[in-house]
């Protein structure tokens, strides 16, 4: 009993103060107007002001020019309009004429200085014409598209032969040297591609044990960059 009182008697030690209590107890001052305006200047050198007044003078000046000369800002590349010639860009505009296309059949006296050229217009006539300033002789040979002025039909260029589009998708290419590993993502689409595509090719007697037809083709759509003409060129591969 004596031990207890003794004990209820003494005084308990105090804990040890958390410094991070301590610091969440602090009060947080806040900010005058003077503390606010000595951030402010932070990293702003002395001639900081005057170097923005000059820059915003230079542009309201560069403005003002702008709409004196009628300069607007565009994308269109244009000059000026004060430097603008219309009339003369009317006349050259009338002088170079469109040219019409034409065919020349035959090469009168060749490797001569009197050298002429029949060329066909198509749905017109024929004519025997000679050949502008532009274009050498060595330059035409029969059989050959050619532009001719609509005046006086005399070659003026010659002309790449036509080409068909649908001949041209037909062309026949070297066996390409990509693979699957060559195509970024697009997984599920490659195996589709492989079951429907390599199957029938590799293990036909698959589809006849199971006696079905293969498919006949596959139809490859999405925007460009997508990895079609890849996909393509890997199933030829294989």
């Amino acid at each position: 009993a004596l031990a207890r009182d003794i004990l209820q008697q003494a005084p308990m030690p105090a804990p040890d103060d958390d410094p991070d209590e301590e610091e969440d107890k602090k009060e947080i001052k806040a900010l005058d107007e003077g503390d606010i305006a000595l951030l402010k200047t932070y990293g702003v050198g002395p001639y900081n002001k005057k170097v923005l007044g000059v820059e915003k003078d230079i542009k309201e000046l560069n403005t003002k020019i702008f709409e004196l000369v009628g300069v607007k800002e565009s994308d269109t590349g244009l000059a000026p309009p004060s430097q603008w010639d219309l009339v003369s860009d009317k006349q050259m505009m009338q002088e170079e004429q469109p040219l019409q296309v034409a065919r020349c059949t035959k090469i009168i006296s060749p490797g001569t200085e009197d050298a002429k050229y029949m060329i066909n217009v198509k749905q017109i006539a024929k004519f025997v014409v000679g050949l502008g300033d532009r274009v050498a002789p060595a330059d035409i040979e029969e059989g050959m598209r050619v532009g001719v002025d609509r005046n006086k039909y005399q070659i003026q260029i010659p002309l790449p032969p036509k080409i068909d589009p649908t001949v041209t998708m037909m062309t026949v290419e070297e066996k390409p040297d990509i693979t699957y590993n060559d195509i970024g993502g697009n997984k599920e689409e490659i195996q589709k591609l492989r079951e429907v595509l390599e199957l029938p090719m590799l293990h036909p007697e698959r589809f006849v044990q199971l006696g079905i037809d293969p498919p006949k083709g596959i139809l490859l759509f999405g925007p460009p960059g997508t990895g079609k003409t890849l996909a393509a060129r890997a199933v030829a591969n294989r």
